[in-house]
């Protein structure tokens, strides 16, 4: 559907705004008219010679690197009969096949934004004579932290350009800021924004923090799972899990920003190959990775931001396939999903694990929860131990009308000193704990004998100016008297 509606908008020349779920196409629907305008305009002119040296005529940004090189490759199997002249340019390899590849002039250029500019500036690339630029997952291009280099970019690249962003995820203000850029935008929605593909089995499993690690495991070993991808929320977090999952024979590979390229190319092409069947990785591969038969996603860690989580899930249920996506969700993070279901306008199904018992995930029990009662505090309050008294704390309950007082159910109302004035609870006395005030020796009533006050020897006015500046009064620990008060260096 989104092929259908972008394609011929673009080839009309419209400036478009596309929004569609996660695996429905999107590539193809921006590739294909670009490659139809090259091939008529190099029909159309006997001797076009291209756009001219350091120049390109068509710019795909997008966010990772991961995205770019996948759409470059999409670039050479749909252009295979017509050979583009196409080059890659993003961060973390080395420049200078870059830079040979941009002195002959090309057809197309899929970049990363920082790496492009730093092309730019010193002089390698230029985009004067740019007419066609895409923003591929515009939500996060135009990101914050992305503004400063898509501004100069656009800066750069002439005002009759034809622009063209395509997200799954567009919220309100991103996209008032993107028309900021484009002329007369046509916005084309092929689904419910930010909707998660309807063959996508969700499930969140609620469990303590200190017990995903295990239950992950168990998860990840059952039959069902042929490739999977587990998500976290930090660099660090990866390794630790990659870790983890590897000692407990999984076999898996981690991927996120602070790897080089190199091993992120080499991590993603043992998992595409089936040389590893788990990849654990940070939202860096939640967008555009497109890899075969996916059967799960699993969320180790909930993600920040809602539309992360449409991005994450989506890299299952890919081409009309269907596919499970598994979030374990701590109490801490119970906000994050109540903020995912109000992106999504769906109740999420919500089950707990158990570490008591066996079941089909080996040490935990799965057992599902009523309807909402994932998002209610009580329902999944536990009592936790009293670190004074050493034992649980109690429920307590109202005595009939007329006592106002409360009492545990458990135990009777203590007797003895706090028979009359007691609040109702009782307590075990620890082994040398008084409730007596320790004795004290009292103080003398006789009063100590003082020293009658000296009577000053002068009596005049200026009695005191007579007097030496020690009888004045005692300086400071650290200064000396030098006219003044002057601080000492010791």
């Amino acid at each position: 559907p989104i092929q259908a509606e972008v394609i011929p908008a673009m080839i009309a020349g419209h400036d478009v705004i596309g929004i569609a779920q996660t695996g429905t196409g999107k590539t193809a629907s921006f590739v294909l008219p670009i490659l139809q305008k090259l091939a008529a305009r190099k029909l159309s002119a006997e001797k076009w010679s291209g756009p001219g040296p350091k120049s390109f005529t068509t710019l795909i940004l997008a966010p990772t690197r991961e995205l770019a090189n996948q759409i470059c490759e999409s670039i050479r199997t749909y252009g295979k009969f017509m050979r583009p002249s196409v080059a890659l340019v993003v961060g973390g390899a080395s420049p200078v096949p870059q830079i040979k590849a941009l002195s002959g002039g090309l057809d197309v250029v899929v970049a990363t934004p920082g790496r492009l500019l730093d092309h730019v500036r010193s002089g390698k690339a230029r985009l004067d004579k740019t007419s066609v630029i895409v923003l591929d997952e515009a939500d996060q291009m135009l990101d914050l932290g992305f503004m400063p280099a898509i501004e100069e970019i656009m800066r750069k690249i002439s005002q009759t350009r034809q622009t063209l962003l395509l997200s799954a995820t567009m919220p309100r203000p991103i996209r008032a800021l993107a028309q900021e850029f484009m002329n007369q935008p046509k916005e084309i929605a092929v689904a419910v924004e930010s909707k998660p593909v309807e063959k996508i089995h969700q499930e969140i499993i609620m469990v303590d923090q200190s017990q995903k690690s295990e239950l992950l495991v168990d998860l990840l070993a059952a039959r069902e799972v042929e490739r999977a991808i587990v998500f976290t929320r930090t660099k660090r977090g990866t390794d630790k899990v990659e870790r983890m999952l590897n000692d407990a024979g999984l076999r898996c590979i981690g991927i996120h920003g602070d790897k080089t390229q190199g091993q992120r190319n080499k991590a993603l092409a043992q998992f595409k190959s089936g040389a590893m069947r788990i990849m654990v990785a940070t939202d860096v591969a939640a967008r555009g990775l497109d890899v075969d038969d996916i059967s799960h996603v699993v969320n180790f860690d909930m993600p920040m931001m809602p539309e992360a989580y449409v991005h994450r899930i989506g890299r299952t249920g890919r081409a009309g396939k269907s596919g499970i996506a598994i979030s374990l969700c701590d109490r801490s993070e119970r906000n994050l999903l109540r903020d995912i279901e109000r992106l999504t306008n769906t109740s999420l199904e919500s089950i707990k694990a158990s570490p008591e018992g066996s079941s089909q995930t080996g040490r935990f029990t799965l057992a599902p929860l009523p309807a909402g009662s994932a998002r209610r505090d009580d329902a999944q309050r536990r009592i936790h131990p009293n670190p004074r008294a050493g034992a649980a704390k109690k429920p307590f309950s109202r005595k009939p009308p007329g006592d106002g007082r409360f009492a545990a159910k458990s135990s009777p109302r203590p007797a003895g000193k706090f028979g009359a004035k007691s609040s109702g609870f009782s307590f075990e006395k620890p082994s040398g704990f008084s409730l007596k005030k320790p004795a004290t020796a009292k103080p003398s009533s006789a009063k100590p004998a003082q020293k009658p006050m000296a009577k000053p020897a002068h009596k005049s006015a200026n009695h005191l100016a007579a007097k030496p500046a020690a009888v004045l009064g005692r300086r400071p620990s650290g200064y000396r008297d030098n006219g003044g008060f002057e601080k000492t260096h010791s």
